[in-house]
Order: C-alpha cells, then sequence, then structure tokens
C-alpha cells in the first residue's frame, strides 16, 4: 500500500498496525456473534469501545468486507454480512470438494514432521473438548485446517479455501458450540490424520471431504440467532452430499 502523502513512514506504520489489532477484534466480535448478521457496524460505539479514532475502524472494516465477512453499502455504511442458507451451502460444498482434494495431494506428499505437527494439534484440540472450551478449540481447529491446506503444497487451491474458510466463521463457530460437537469433530480430525499417514490418497480425500459435509450438518442443526424454525426443518441435510 503507497503511503499516504504528508504523513510520516513511522505514523503510517503505527497506523497500519492499529488498525490489524481494530481488524482482529471486529472479527472476534463477528465470529462470536457480539456483531450480528445484517446489524450496522456503529462506528462511534466501536471508536469509544476500542479507544480509537474512527480511521482504524473503517480500515479495518473494509478489509473484512474484502474477506466477505462484512457488507460496503454505499452511503450507508458497513453491515455485518448475512450469509443466506443457499449461500452457506454452495460455499460448504466448495470448501468440502477443496479441502479433500488438497487432502488428497498432501497424502501424496505428506512427511513425518507434519504428520507429528497434526498430533500435537490433535492433541490439543482433545484437551479442550474435554472440557467443551469452545474458544479455545476454534483457533486450533483453524490451524489444524490451515496446516493441511498450506502443506498439501498447491498455493491457489489453499489461497481459495482460506477464503472460503473465511466466509463462513460464524457458521463454523456456532456449529463446534452445540453438544458434544468438539469430540465428534476430533475423531473425524483423527481420522483425516491416520489416512495421511498411512499416505493413502483415496481415503484422505474421503475423511477430508467427508468431515467438511459432516460439519455442514452439525451448521443447520446449530440453527441461526433467533430462528424460531430448526435449521433442520428449512433444509434437508441428505442434500449436502448431493
Amino acid at each position: 500500500m503507497k503511503e499516504p502523502e504528508g504523513v510520516s513512514a513511522i505514523d503510517f506504520l503505527r497506523t497500519r498496525s492499529l488498525a490489524n489489532v481494530v481488524q482482529a477484534e471486529i472479527e472476534r466480535m463477528i465470529i462470536e456473534g457480539e456483531l450480528k448478521p445484517n446489524e450496522r457496524v456503529n462506528e462511534n460505539a466501536l471508536s469509544q469501545r476500542l479507544g480509537v479514532s474512527r480511521g482504524p475502524i473503517r480500515e479495518a472494516c473494509s478489509a473484512l468486507g474484502a474477506m466477505g465477512l462484512i457488507e460496503i453499502i454505499p452511503n450507508r455504511g458497513f453491515f455485518i454480512r448475512a450469509l443466506s442458507n443457499d449461500e452457506a451451502l454452495d460455499l460448504s460444498k466448495a470448501r468440502a470438494a477443496i479441502f479433500g482434494s488438497l487432502a488428497m495431494m498432501l497424502a501424496e506428499t505428506v512427511t513425518d514432521e507434519t504428520i507429528a505437527m497434526l498430533r500435537g494439534l490433535l492433541e490439543k484440540m482433545e484437551a479442550f473438548a474435554d472440557v467443551g472450551d469452545v474458544h479455545e478449540y476454534y483457533p486450533i481447529n483453524l490451524e489444524f485446517h490451515r496446516q493441511i491446506s498450506q502443506a498439501a503444497g498447491n498455493q491457489r487451491l489453499a489461497s481459495l479455501y482460506q477464503s472460503f474458510v473465511r466466509e463462513l466463521h460464524i457458521q463454523r463457530y456456532r456449529a463446534l458450540s452445540t453438544g458434544d460437537t468438539l469430540h465428534v469433530s476430533n475423531k473425524e480430525h483423527r481420522a483425516l490424520v491416520d489416512a495421511l499417514e498411512a499416505r493413502d490418497p483415496l481415503a484422505s480425500l474421503v475423511a477430508a471431504r467427508g468431515h467438511i459435509l459432516n460439519g455442514i450438518k452439525r451448521t443447520w442443526e446449530a440453527g441461526q440467532p433467533g430462528d424460531s424454525v430448526p435449521a433442520k426443518a428449512k433444509i434437508d441435510p441428505r442434500s449436502v452430499g448431493r
């Protein structure tokens, strides 16, 4: 990004760093439901809450808009993006296909070091699953998926996969917050790592794709904030595999 005229390099870097911190905090508020779908971002309230000017907030919201978490409506402001059921389902199916492909590719080249790293993440997730701590489990879950996508060795697919992950943050976090989902999810993670360790591309594809498709079903069962009708009554979960 070009440095603005009349602004020193140090001030420019300080502003960029502050905007990154603000962006991370707003993203957390979106994921954890403090800012709800379709809600307008109150720049003044956020400015007071975070102790920053409106500039970094606007910059952060613009960045989150590029990530698909915020919608920018001209002359109206920033709004928390609300995915329709159909949009979320399409994104999730695409994510399942790409993650399956990445896992299949990784199985052909995976190293013992990568397997050990993934198993370490599994154990960390299991510890938080035992106490039902989704807040601590979720970022490790994100890292587990990210490591697999990066280790597969295809940056174009990995980048596309991560873009889907960002758009589906809210739905995935909510799905992991219900019932005994954390243990179920991590059991699927283990099956995937077992397939990778066996260097079995087909089994890895099936395990990775199946994990995402099962997550879609858990998402619909978790529903959306304010739903008066269970999500599974709105969408047939059997459709996710079609």
